[in-house]
């Protein structure tokens, strides 16, 4: 794996991160859960993201499920 390609993983991982978590966060908030349970549920969102097909990703874009 180059550098760059190293690169264009981590920043796929953040993303689907920082996805996982809004996504938690907002449906554990219209749920009516407070704050702290709604960082509960993102914090689980982040524990239950699959990585796998972020790490298969050929790069054009068909596989990335960010792209």
């Amino acid at each position: 794996m180059t550098q760059t390609e190293a690169d264009a993983l981590a920043e796929r991982v953040r993303a689907a991160c920082i996805e996982a978590a809004r996504q938690g966060y907002e449906e554990a908030a219209i749920a009516g859960l407070c704050g702290e349970g709604a960082l509960e549920a993102a914090l689980g969102a982040l524990e239950r993201l699959d990585l796998k097909p972020l790490t298969h990703s050929t790069g054009d874009g068909l596989n990335d499920p960010l792209a």
